[in-house]
């Protein structure tokens, strides 16, 4: 089943006085589960396009659909909690909050929730063990490895059971074993969990990863969305 429609979207930014088209009449669907990759060049619109799907970013033209119902007209607040509730994000700079320790990180969006604060640690004691991470919960970012504040971040992302994870070049600051093990999770995630990923890359591994993938160019997809 869809999770996530986009129809017709459109952006355009303005550089100074002149108006820039960073997406065109975009046709997108994403389904429960899937592992969706974006790719294409860099000024392709793809973070253009994952930022108004994860609705860190409004369409100037077209609508966004969750679940069926239309997300275009909502005020910030309600997308903030949608965000909150039904998305995880993954980025290629991992984000971390660097006073925090690991386990502290993935405990973050739950306080968010109000979770009560032993289940909120179990559960992040869990998800850290699920990605390789048992016995690194009290370091903090600057300690880890790349590929182990990935795996922070990937936990992070899915801490709150989403719908939805958003991710950005995942794989940009890893070498490729490590980014070939945080992608091998990520499917499985996918797959064992009913989780859809929309990840954007350059990178041909995760593109063979993919379930499908969404080629962009110039704003527009090429082919059969």
């Amino acid at each position: 089943m869809t999770i996530l429609e986009g129809r017709r979207l459109g952006r355009t930014y303005n550089l100074g006085s002149v108006p820039v088209p960073a997406l065109a009449d975009v046709d997108i669907k994403i389904d429960r589960g899937e592992f969706l990759v974006l790719q294409g060049p860099s000024g392709s619109g793809k973070t253009t396009l994952i930022n108004i799907l994860g609705l860190l970013d409004r369409a100037d033209d077209g609508e966004l659909l969750l679940d069926g119902q239309p997300v275009s007209g909502m005020d910030e607040d309600s997308l903030a909690d949608l965000r909150r509730d039904r998305f995880g994000f993954v980025f290629q700079t991992f984000n971390l909050i660097p006073v925090l320790t690991a386990m502290e990180n993935v405990e973050y969006p739950m306080t968010l929730k109000a979770f009560p604060r032993a289940t909120a640690r179990r559960r992040a004691r869990e998800l850290l063990s699920h990605v390789g991470l048992a016995g690194k919960e009290d370091v903090r970012p600057d300690l880890l490895s790349g590929g182990e504040r990935q795996r922070v971040a990937l936990a992070r992302a899915i801490v709150n059971e989403p719908q939805v994870v958003i991710a950005d070049e995942p794989t940009a600051n890893l070498d490729s074993r490590t980014a070939a093990s945080v992608l091998g999770l990520m499917r499985e995630m996918s797959d064992d969990r009913n989780v859809a990923f929309i990840v954007a890359t350059h990178d041909p591994c995760v593109v063979a990863m993919g379930h499908r993938v969404v080629t962009l160019r110039d704003g527009r997809t090429v082919g059969d969305p």
